[in-house]
């Protein structure tokens, strides 16, 4: 009998999987396994069936279209008009260097022993016969920096921690994926929950921690369900508990949720929201691997981040090393979302253009018109003319030119994008979602959209623009964290890359080279 995968997760729900999986049971009373997405948004719902030569895919599936697949001979993986062959044989997926994604999609995410059986538990289990100066010699080895956005070195904030003298030492998750255009820590936390369970035991084991906390944002209702679910099997089998895995070590694991701000994707306002206070942005130092949640040490990291470590133990720090470039080791799970023809989630080693991956895996744009510009990190990353495309996605390229990578987002623009709208929603999203503790911030946005809409409507634009540059420059040196310090990133691309946007009467150059 066949196996059919349909997936569970949020953006496939969204599209009709769940109608897709009731209307397949009904029909051949197979109840679908329901797996994590693959990362082609564009083709979800996704369904997959098991036969002798592999897993053949079909999407985008309707409820509607089910009966006339299996009558067409859905089951045994024949050609139809919404059959695209071998799953593995998909470009947009053969292309791509998978580790931390490896068994997203495949695997069912609430099954232990499916998780093993495709390499799952191989880092703890390596991790347990380890010291902890050794766990974090490894991480420091693999040179993993933090995948949240900052970019920190991994390795250096375990040490940290792990030196610190205390009672009680806290694994802190930050799963509040609040930027725009990223869905990589949902899609892993639905797909693959119990890699990042095995993730924060290997750093608890490494940093001498025995609690940890997820903290999830609240609309990921999903999420909630399976990592809910993993962390209770995650004890049943004993990979949580007093003594994980038979080691006399404990770890002890909770799901905490969030209740919307952005601005606790920070991590100071994150612990104080865990801690039960209003999410504001604590002044550092202290830093949070030294005084963090409840003024105990903790390593706060982001999902990927946690989920790269089994990897890393599992094969060693210098094979995850060795991929990459530079300083930008390891793979990063790009998010490629906004005016595009083939959204969906790239993993690649570091070093990939941002090109390749907005023409070759995205497609172009969903409109058909020419790419103008992606907006790189989030919402308070940089706008990247066409003109820039064939430069590496890597942390030091991006930040020779003031943008960062961030946590991977790609928001792709088409020729019609108004550049200076762009411009003046920086200040705007910073104004909603400032926590409001320092004046750079809190008042510099409002100011800034005031100005930039006066810019807009071209009054006085060059001493207006004057105003916004000295105004950048005020927010960049005086916030407390990056909300205020980086909203001058998005706006300062726009005036280097799109002036005529703005007003400035020079020549346009985001079309100019490039690919």
């Amino acid at each position: 009998m066949s196996k059919i995968y349909v997936p569970l997760d949020s953006s496939a729900v969204a599209m009709g999987a769940d109608a897709v999986a009731e209307k397949i049971e009904a029909i051949t009373g197979i109840a679908p396994i329901r797996n994590g997405s693959r990362g082609m948004a564009w083709l979800e719902p996704l369904v997959e069936v098991e036969t002798p030569e592999g897993r053949v895919a079909y999407g985008p599936v309707t409820a509607d279209d089910i009966e006339g697949l299996i009558r067409d001979g859905m089951m045994e993986g024949r050609a139809h008009a919404l059959c695209h062959g071998l799953t593995d044989e998909i470009p947009f997926l053969k292309l791509q260097e998978r580790l931390t994604f490896a068994r997203c999609g495949i695997t069912d995410p609430l099954s232990v022993e499916d998780y093993a059986a495709h390499g799952g538990l191989e880092g703890i289990q390596k991790a347990i016969g380890m010291s902890a100066e050794a766990i974090c010699e490894e991480v420091m080895t693999s040179g993993l920096r933090g995948r949240g956005g900052a970019a920190f070195p991994a390795g250096i904030k375990w040490n940290t921690v792990r030196g610190a003298d205390a009672d009680q030492k806290y694994i802190v998750c930050n799963a509040d994926e609040g930027d725009s255009g990223t869905f990589a820590d949902r899609m892993i936390m639905e797909g693959d929950p119990l890699l990042l369970v095995e993730g924060m035991v290997i750093a608890g084991l490494g940093v001498g921690a025995t609690k940890g906390y997820i903290y999830l944002r609240s609309e990921y209702p999903v999420a909630k369900r399976l990592l809910a679910a993993a962390i209770d099997r995650a004890y049943w089998k004993g990979l949580l508990g007093d003594d994980v895995l038979g080691s006399g070590k404990a770890f002890h694991l909770e799901l905490f949720m969030g209740a919307g701000a952005y601005i606790c994707g920070e991590e100071t306002s994150l612990l104080e929201s865990l801690e039960g206070k209003r999410g504001q942005v604590r002044a550092k130092p202290p830093i949070p691997a030294l005084e963090g949640l409840n003024g105990k040490p903790t390593l706060v990291h982001n999902v990927i981040s946690l989920c790269a470590v089994p990897t890393i133990l599992a094969k060693g720090g210098a094979y995850y090393r060795d991929l990459g470039m530079g300083r930008s080791t390891g793979t990063m799970p790009f998010q490629i979302a906004g005016n595009v023809a083939h959204g969906g989630l790239v993993e690649k080693a570091f070093g990939v253009t941002l090109g390749e991956l907005v023409n070759d895996f995205g497609g172009g744009t969903r409109s058909g018109r020419p790419v103008r510009a992606a907006q790189v990190g989030g919402p308070l990353g940089a706008y990247i003319p066409v003109g820039k495309f064939d430069m590496p996605m890597d942390y030091e390229t991006f930040g020779k030119i003031g943008a960062g990578v961030g946590h991977g987002g790609i928001v792709v623009f088409d020729d019609t994008a108004d550049m200076a709208a762009q411009a003046k929603y920086a200040f705007d999203f910073c104004a909603h979602e400032s926590c409001g503790k320092c004046t750079p911030c809190r008042i510099g946005a409002v100011r800034g959209s005031e100005v930039m809409a006066k810019v807009i409507a071209g009054e006085d634009v060059d001493t207006n623009l004057e105003l916004i540059e000295d105004l950048l420059e005020v927010m960049e040196d005086g916030s407390l964290c990056a909300m205020g310090g980086m909203t001058p990133v998005p706006v300062k691309s726009v005036l280097e890359y799109f002036p005529e946007a703005v007003g400035r009467g020079q020549k346009d150059i985001s079309m100019e080279g490039g690919e």
